[in-house]
């Protein structure tokens, strides 16, 4: 018998409060007592070491998305320092809610760890820093969850291997994801969850689903497929500037995704015995009965 664990909904805000504080919080209030999810999440970036120089100061690709004359402008406009970040961890936690961030460099991951959250999130882009990841396993002792976008089957294989070694294996999750903004349905590619748990089920702690589609179908799906951690991006309002609120919930489909995902666990049984107690009633009033 398949065991579904308890589903946990992270609402991912990142850098969707538009550089301003308040909107973050109010982020966080909407989506723990409306919501009702279980974490939100953030993004650290140090922006300078994780861009060149040519990239800093190249223009936003997307300049109707942008939030400053040139990419690194736009990027530190963004960007909550470390005390702020603390700051929104100690409001997490007055609302009942876990706090966490995306870290995107070495320095970034440093400071969040500082902040003792209970889990810190690898973004797809930056996987591959194996420098990171083995400074995360070595000096923080909470769950490190990993999206696998953008990423190979043999890259796959060299993190969980390296998790392994350090005897970290067991406090990684491995995430399911497809990098676009949004992700057609036909590029979300549900199955690859059950390839990850055919090789890594019972290597790692967990294998979650991260979608930037639309709608909340696909989460229940990945659920019921075997993946308990769903992560969602999460906006106030999808016409705000940005390139991640089109691929974002508002607060009532974030509210409908926790709500279905926790009927969806209820209903995820076998019978008890052959006729229910819902059913005595309805089997006596309802049940065909031969004529002697």
């Amino acid at each position: 018998m398949k065991n579904y664990n308890t589903p946990f909904v992270i609402a991912e805000i990142g850098c969707n409060h538009k550089g301003d504080f308040e909107i973050a919080k109010e982020m966080i209030r909407v989506a723990k007592i409306f919501c009702k999810v279980d974490a939100v999440k953030f993004q650290k970036r140090s922006n300078r070491e994780l861009l060149s120089k040519e990239q800093y100061d190249a223009p936003h690709p997307n300049p109707v998305n942008s939030y400053g004359e040139t990419y690194g402008a736009h990027r530190e406009f963004l960007e909550f320092n470390i005390e702020q970040h603390r700051e929104l961890k100690e409001f997490c936690e007055e609302m009942g809610l876990i706090y966490s961030s995306s870290v995107w460099d070495l320095t970034s991951a440093k400071e969040i760890a500082s902040l003792n959250p209970e889990f810190i999130k690898i973004p797809s882009a930056c996987n591959n820093n194996l420098a990171m990841l083995e400074w995360l396993c070595d000096n923080f002792t909470g769950e490190i969850h990993i999206s696998t976008g953008m990423t190979t089957v043999e890259e796959i294989s060299v993190i969980v291997q390296l998790f392994v070694k350090k005897n970290r294996n067991r406090d990684l999750i491995l995430y399911n994801c497809t990098s676009g903004y949004p992700v057609p349905f036909a590029d979300v590619c549900l199955l690859e969850i059950a390839k990850l748990k055919h090789q890594y089920e019972n290597v790692v702690k967990h294998i979650g689903f991260s979608g930037h589609h639309l709608g909340i179908a696909v989460d229940v799906a990945a659920y019921t497929l075997g993946a308990p951690v769903i992560e969602r991006h999460f906006t106030l309002d999808r016409t705000w500037r940005g390139t991640d609120h089109a691929a974002s919930l508002e607060p009532a489909g974030m509210r409908k995704l926790s709500r279905d995902l926790r009927a969806v666990k209820e209903a995820l049984t076998y019978k008890e015995k052959d006729i229910l107690d819902i059913e005595l009633e309805q089997r006596e009033k309802l049940k065909y009965k031969p004529l002697e």
